[in-house]
């Protein structure tokens, strides 16, 4: 390892424009005739649409157009989808009701756009939208997950008869209920997974820009996953041929998976800049996007697990429904069912595992993957499980845990994921020793003593990360292979271009990929780049998200840089009259192994582009790429400990240590893992004791500021302890796990175990704010 190269601390390259206001975000796009979009957005939760009158709204000033979604329709741009295809244990097919980019006929949830407003100014759209006219029919509304199910409720979608989308199935429910019905022991309990918003810090933005003079659209947006827009929108929306299409994502100012996906406001932007003759920017506010950026979460369960006498858990058996909202998102089947049930065995060795889903439609926002996209669900259920049947058993958390850790690898459970490696102990271990677990009673006496109840909660999670192979995803209904592509490019003069697949919101790619060039070839990373974001520059990609940027982009440009690192070789010998085995890199220099005979990097980077003297045969140039399919998923698992104190006069909870110890195989930046794993756990924590979407029964949504939903703020956080006990991966070639979702895994059963350890009572639910923590105090009495 050099000083920049793998496993060294080095501050992000990317900082520098990000912290002195030098980044180029969606919205700093400025082109020649430009205007302004404003959405016209319902009002109502559940309508039919009798009509839209816009002449008003036309004659004011400096109003281009106003457009609706029977001229979209019209034009033929087709309807949204869900890309992954998800099956009813009966063989049915899920049920996709329809998603019109504007609706022309029925609105489902509030913000569900009917028109957009060009205009000179935002201000100008802004009063055309107010006075565009529609008229709507209200219809009855359904807000609930388990109300959706119910007889007699109203029916969103005419595809999905009792608004079920699919009733799914994993695992062995009849082996599962034998071993439930011997059990010495079972514990039964309610899981309720609260709603999210993601709340990025950049909003939802998108300029579209239509050439007439070479019929070519140009689509800059806010997404993790600009390759995977470009095709979508060429291939199933219609709005244009994908070699006619560019998609552009500059920074992004953070994504948690609701920038994966294509939003209605992409399509039509573009489609507008083509009806209107003038490119055209949009840029959501905050209530637009509490109203329409893809929530999380949002799951309603019941389980039961079963022991034997030795305290070995035998089964699992979990009911799950998942509330999709109003419409089905790009990989919203996916996320309850392959993301979440497949990790329901988490570390521990489960002989049978039955787990049924059913998804429903309601009159909500559609609900799709956000931070750890069914992992935190699944964990949180188990963890909140496997401590609930520790307390009914009368023994120690951690103990009932080491009991049942899967100790052999490779482990396959009965829920499809075989796990590759790991060392759960060690990671059990390490939080237990960090957090000081043997003198916690000391600590819980001092804190009695000052009227403070003290708890402590425990987490062991696991994830899969690096999402692939593709082979195994299209198997599972994935409507998209997921590996990863990479170019390398070496310059006349030795700098390094890399063109990747991969796209960075925040997670610091420029400077850890560079990292893996420096390690291979001795280069300072300052003469690295790295080119992402753009599809005119990188051909192919499937974007960033399930922590899959280390484990699978950075494998691909490890295979790219394998090539370029044979070629450079049989230049460098060829130069030096030696054997090609005998070349080594070292310190930015080619040499022959054991004499003082070198060349520079520059230099055969120069020689395979002036080409006066290369081996007999070859091409010029020092260019390669690579795309790189994983063979599994990685497996990335830790244990965390929460230590909290709670008023019981206020209920307020106050957590004085948070201890996380991971296991994310190799580490390519120690400095930027630990920044992931303060801001996933910043998240977790958020979702355990604060956040919370809520609409009222007529469907109109009780969270849409930040006056009204609950971020975590500075003094709502500890100093985290973060520690790693790694185990390499053997599934890539740079043996890492990934590490971006994990804090929002791990931090959530974790803390409401502390919380419900320190007040008595299990009957808590998230958010576990200080009323709902008050009242469970003062009931538990």
């Amino acid at each position: 390892m050099g000083v920049e190269g793998i496993g060294a601390r080095v501050a992000r390259k990317e900082d520098k424009r990000f912290l002195t206001g030098k980044g180029r975000y969606t919205d700093d796009m400025v082109v020649p005739g430009m205007k302004y979009a404003v959405f016209v957005r319902s009002p109502h939760a559940h309508a039919t649409i009798r009509s839209i009158d816009a002449t008003s709204a036309k004659s004011m000033p400096g109003v281009i157009d106003v457009l609706d979604g029977k001229q979209l329709l019209a034009d033929g741009i087709g309807n949204l989808i869900c890309g992954w295809m998800i099956h009813s244990k009966d063989g049915s097919p899920m049920r996709m009701g329809a998603w019109r980019p504007l609706a022309h006929e029925t609105v489902r949830y509030v913000g569900d756009a009917v028109a957009i407003v060009v205009a000179d100014s935002v201000a100008q759209a802004r009063d055309a939208a107010e006075a565009v006219v529609v008229d709507y029919e209200t219809l009855p509304v359904v807000t609930e997950t388990l109300q959706a199910l119910g007889e007699g409720e109203p029916q969103i979608h005419p595809e999905a008869p009792g608004n079920l989308i699919f009733d799914w199935e994993l695992g062995d429910a009849g082996a599962a209920d034998q071993a439930i019905a011997a059990a010495a022991h079972v514990t039964e309990l309610k899981i309720i997974n609260n709603r999210l918003s993601p709340n990025a810090m950049e909003p939802r933005a998108t300029l579209g820009i239509y050439d007439a003079g070479d019929d070519h659209f140009t689509c800059y947006t806010t997404s993790q996953n600009p390759h995977l827009a470009r095709l979508v929108m060429s291939a199933f929306y219609n709005v244009a041929p994908e070699n006619k299409l560019r998609v552009i994502a500059p920074d992004v100012g953070g994504g948690f998976g609701s920038k994966i996906f294509i939003y209605p406001e992409e399509i039509v932007c573009l489609w507008a800049s083509k009806r209107t003759g003038v490119p055209v920017k949009w840029t959501a506010d905050r209530t637009e996007a509490f109203l329409t950026d893809a929530h999380g979460r949002d799951h309603v369960s019941t389980v039961k697990m079963a022991f034997d006498s030795s305290n070995r858990i035998t089964a699992l058996k979990v009911d799950t429904i998942a509330n999709l909202g109003a419409y089905m998102s790009l990989f919203s089947s996916c996320v309850p069912t392959y993301l979440y049930a497949t990790l329901l065995s988490g570390q521990y060795a489960i002989p049978a595992i039955h787990a049924n889903v059913r998804t429903v439609y309601t009159n909500t926002a559609p609900v799709d993957a956000y931070r750890g996209a069914g992992r935190p669900e699944a964990t949180y259920l188990l963890e909140r499980t496997i401590e609930t049947a520790a307390r009914e058993l009368g023994i120690s958390p951690a103990e009932l845990r080491r009991i049942n850790f899967i100790r052999t690898f490779p482990h396959q459970t009965p829920v499809i994921m075989n796990y590759d490696a790991g060392d759960y102990e060690a990671s059990l271990r390490g939080a237990m020793e960090a957090a000081d677990w043997d003198g916690f009673a000391a600590r819980k006496a001092e804190a009695e003593r000052r009227g403070m109840k003290r708890g402590i909660g425990m987490s062991c999670y696991i994830e899969a990360c690096g999402l692939a192979p593709s082979a195994a995803v299209g198997s599972l209904g994935a409507g998209v292979g997921l590996w990863e592509s990479a170019e390398v490019r070496v310059n006349a003069v030795g700098t390094i271009e890399v063109m990747t697949g991969s796209h960075s919101h925040g997670q610091g790619h420029e400077t850890t990929f560079a990292q893996v060039v420096a390690e291979r070839f001795g280069v300072p990373i300052d003469s690295v780049n790295i080119v992402h974001g753009d599809t005119d520059k990188v051909q192919m990609g499937m974007g960033t998200y399930g922590s899959r940027s280390g484990a699978v982009g950075m494998s691909a440009v490890f295979k790219a840089l394998d090539k370029v690192e044979a070629k450079a070789k049989r230049i460098a010998a060829h130069m030096m009259e030696a054997d090609e085995s005998d070349i080594v890199i070292e310190d930015g220099a080619l040499k022959v192994a054991g004499t003082d005979r070198s060349v520079p990097w520059s230099q055969v980077a120069l020689a395979s582009y002036t080409a006066h003297n290369l081996p007999p045969g070859m091409e010029p140039g020092l260019k390669e790429g690579a795309f790189y399919d994983p063979s599994n998923f990685t497996f990335p698992a830790g244990c965390y400990i929460c230590e909290v104190e709670v008023d019981p006069e206020t209920g307020r909870t106050k957590i004085v240590q948070f201890v996380a110890a991971d296991d994310f195989g190799n580490i390519i930046n120690p400095l930027i893992v630990e920044g992931q794993v303060h801001g996933g756990l910043a998240q977790g924590i958020g979702q355990a004791l604060l956040e919370g979407v809520h609409y009222d029964q007529s469907g109109q949504l009780l969270t849409a500021s930040y006056m009204d939903y609950a971020m975590p703020r500075a003094d709502d956080l500890p100093s985290f302890t973060v520690t790693t006990s790694n185990t390499p991966c053997p599934s890539n070639p740079l043996g890492v796990k990934g590490c971006g979702e994990a804090g929002a895994i791990g931090s959530p059963p974790a803390l409401i175990n502390a919380i419900t350890d320190a007040i008595g009572t299990n009957e808590l639910t998230m958010p576990a704010t200080p009323q709902k923590v008050w009242v469970a105090v003062h009931s538990a009495h």
